[in-house]
């Protein structure tokens, strides 16, 4: 397979250091590779800017939905009740999930091109005192929208309910500080803004939080509770763990710190999509969310006309050394472009051309 720039939300592309490290071997019982584990615990309470005692790291096997699911399995007993938020497919697999898991819930939705709003969840709150948790996504990568979890946070915490945040698209790329945002349960992977590569995901809780969980899980393999009282001891995972995919995120880790931390992350990122979005824009390609609520991790465009065919475009892309998103949505013809991964303003630059040229073409075609 060629090496192409991978435009997409994760797995992305990641920098040739972060996959030399996966050519060593390395054994899950080795006190090295278990304080491995344990530097990166640390580091990612650094990154939320919280603590220990009062938050906690768990890292988990699997995809991210592995790790929503160990959270939903986890923190939601059963006689507790979870509001939903949801604007995107993401949200909707919560949902799924909170069926599968016969977990009571209620669902609070809004169109795709639109936040939730900090208000209704209050309404919901009022109206419905059974509710004890509320769970929605922060970057719906459906579409590219940030939803507002600082105002949503704050009416959770008003109503002292437990939140979790579904961070996955966003954490490492958007700064956040998780116990301002009254987080409980904070949950991201390892192939995202970190730029490691995909096979495990990881949890910021609150230690209160947590510690109220032990028992309740409907899964043996995704129980959190049971992997953070291995974990927290000496950085032992409890079942057989992604060792060379731990190896690439710790170094992914350093990069960040060397980067500039996730304030200069974002500002990449946010610089990427400027470009994106602009140099499109004059191309005819508009922007399914508008500028005010997007994020700078991954943009959702239009069709441009009725003869556009996004196969055909996803083609030539590749061929010029970029691996673009299709659409995610049903009401409209849509494709998503990501600009995070290690993926820089020269990139940007050279895509828009290729682009550009695209059209050129293809108008003089037809």
């Amino acid at each position: 397979m060629s090496n192409y720039k991978l435009l997409t939300p994760g797995p992305l592309t990641t920098t040739e250091a972060v996959k030399q490290e996966m050519l060593k071997d390395r054994c899950t019982w080795d006190d090295d590779y278990k304080n491995v584990t344990q530097v990166i615990r640390k580091q990612l309470l650094a990154l939320a800017h919280v603590e220990e005692p009062e938050y906690t790291t768990v890292l988990m096997q699997g995809s991210g939905s592995f790790v929503v699911e160990s959270v939903l399995t986890t923190a939601i007993g059963d006689n507790d009740k979870v509001l939903i938020l949801t604007n995107g497919a993401y949200g909707e697999r919560i949902v799924e999930m909170a069926n599968v898991l016969k977990l009571q819930h209620v669902v609070y939705s809004v169109p795709y091109d639109e936040q939730p709003s900090s208000l209704e969840v209050q309404a919901f709150l009022e109206k419905d005192a059974s509710i004890t948790h509320v769970a929605v996504v922060h970057c719906e990568t459906t579409t590219g929208i940030l939803n507002p979890i600082k105002e949503i946070g704050e009416v959770v915490h008003l109503f002292d309910k437990t939140f979790i945040v579904d961070a996955m698209s966003s954490f490492g790329g958007v700064p956040m500080d998780v116990s301002n945002l009254h987080i409980d349960f904070c949950i991201s992977s390892a192939n995202k803004c970190i730029q490691g590569v995909p096979g495990f995901g990881f949890v910021i809780a609150n230690t209160k939080a947590l510690e109220k969980c032990k028992g309740q899980a409907r899964s043996v393999a995704l129980d959190l509770y049971s992997q953070w009282e291995v974990m927290k001891q000496d950085g032992k995972w409890r079942f057989t763990s992604p060792t060379h995919v731990v190896a690439a995120f710790a170094k992914a880790l350093e990069e960040l710190i060397d980067e500039g931390g996730i304030d200069a992350r974002h500002k990449r990122y946010a610089h990427n999509n400027h470009i994106l979005r602009s140099r499109l824009s004059v191309l005819g390609f508009e922007a399914y969310v508008s500028k005010e609520l997007q994020s700078p991790i991954i943009t959702t465009f239009l069709f441009p006309h009725n003869e556009f065919t996004f196969e055909h475009f996803y083609q030539e892309m590749k061929k010029a050394g970029f691996v673009i998103y299709p659409g995610k949505l049903t009401d409209v013809d849509t494709f998503r472009i990501g600009n995070i991964g290690d993926i820089h303003e020269e990139d940007m630059l050279t895509l828009c051309e290729v682009i550009e040229n695209y059209m050129v073409v293809k108008t003089n075609e037809n």
